[in-house]
């Protein structure tokens, strides 16, 4: 894409102190965004923003669990102190918390619940406020799965969350078109991250094997596709799901799920 292709936006990335949010974080600013990066590690977000900003790109690091709402708040105010205004966000920021459903923890079910639904819904009701009160539009974005489209053993309670706030884009259609933004959410395959590797060194053989394209994608691919739904591209597409993830969903063959590997 164009070197300046977001240039004079402003965004909010959560999650993104390593794997796909920081590639997006790391795209958008590099292509001219300013960038406040979010992660619940302290250490991830500053080392990741210092990445960034070595590379040339704008970028601010801000520590905090993004399912809270005087984090989000904060975030919000803390890019109108840097920016001025907001433009962009993507809610990356969730968990994955894989059980049997039979004795699926109601603290786990809970956890799941806070970070993935509620944190991505508060804070996109935050963001939308802010680029209502701007009038010059904006782009939201929401980090959906594969499993919130194809079922996948161990998972219900992650895909359940998936899959709403793929609703949950579609829905708020009709409440945020009026004033500009649209809001879209990515729904990525296998990808190689940093957390899948750690979690099984087996990853890409196990998914490179079950993946028609032949490997699992890497944060190039997903960040790739979320940085079209946030360019001026795509302006008239909102309310929509697009799946990155080589092919998986059209087949659906399930990895060996003894080492409970796992997705995005």
């Amino acid at each position: 894409m164009n070197s300046h292709l977001f240039d004079n936006q402003a965004a909010i990335v959560t999650g993104a102190g390593q794997g796909i949010g920081f590639e997006i974080a790391k795209q958008l600013s590099c292509q001219g965004a300013c960038v406040i990066l979010n992660d619940a590690n302290e250490t991830l977000a500053a080392d990741a923003a210092r990445k960034i900003r070595d590379k040339g790109g704008e970028c601010i690091a801000f520590a905090g669990d993004a399912s809270k709402q005087d984090v989000i708040d904060a975030m919000v105010d803390e890019a109108m102190r840097c920016f001025g205004k907001l433009t962009i966000t993507v809610a990356n920021a969730g968990i994955t918390l894989f059980g049997d459903f039979f004795e699926y923890p109601a603290e786990n079910l809970k956890k799941v619940l806070e970070v993935n639904l509620m944190g991505s819904f508060l804070l996109t009701q935050a963001v939308a406020r802010q680029m209502r009160s701007q009038k010059s539009g904006g782009r939201i974005l929401l980090m959906s799965s594969v499993v919130g489209h194809q079922a996948h053993q161990f998972l219900g309670a992650y895909a359940m969350t998936k899959a709403g706030l793929e609703m949950l884009a579609k829905n708020l259609v009709l409440e945020l078109s009026p004033h500009g933004i649209t809001i879209n959410t990515v729904a990525p395959g296998a990808t190689l991250t940093e957390r899948t590797l750690a979690e099984d060194p087996a990853y890409p053989k196990i998914w490179s094997a079950i993946t028609p394209m032949g490997r699992p994608a890497i944060c190039e691919d997903i960040a790739n596709a979320a940085l079209f739904l946030l360019s001026p591209f795509s302006g008239h597409i909102t309310g929509q799901s697009l799946v990155v993830d080589g092919g998986w969903t059209s087949v659906s063959p399930l990895p060996d799920l003894s080492s409970l590997n796992s997705v995005k």
